[in-house]
């Protein structure tokens, strides 16, 4: 049984988190998904990736799910991944605390198109 406190996130246990919230995909994907959304600033290698994933799915965060999506080349290794509910409230969870220290920082002049004044 999957805890309900989820131990913190890694870096790289929420970049994870955050391209399966789109729903479920395989591991080539994620990785894909990371160097995109971070214009290559951060790569997940396949060890990374992958005990990222193991770790996740140890914590009740995300699950391996079968089959394969009709647009996408059979490999009979791919494995595919989806968050569970745990996961999705983590990600969220994470998401806002994220949020309210990009506000602080933007209210603290470290983000240039951001700047407001935070009380």
């Amino acid at each position: 049984m999957a805890q309900r406190n989820p131990p913190p996130l890694t870096p790289a246990g929420y970049q994870v988190l955050v391209a399966l919230a789109g729903g479920r995909t395989h591991g080539y994907a994620v990785m894909r998904f990371v160097d995109e959304v971070t214009g290559g600033s951060v790569r997940l290698g396949p060890g990374t990736l992958y005990r990222t994933i193991a770790r996740l799915a140890a914590d009740g965060l995300v699950e391996e799910v079968e089959g394969q999506q009709a647009d996408d080349p059979h490999d009979a290794r791919r494995r595919y991944y989806r968050l569970t509910d745990l996961g999705r409230e983590a990600a969220t969870r994470e998401t806002e605390l994220l949020a309210r220290l990009v506000d602080v920082a933007a209210g603290a002049g470290l983000l240039a198109d951001r700047r407001r004044t935070v009380s």
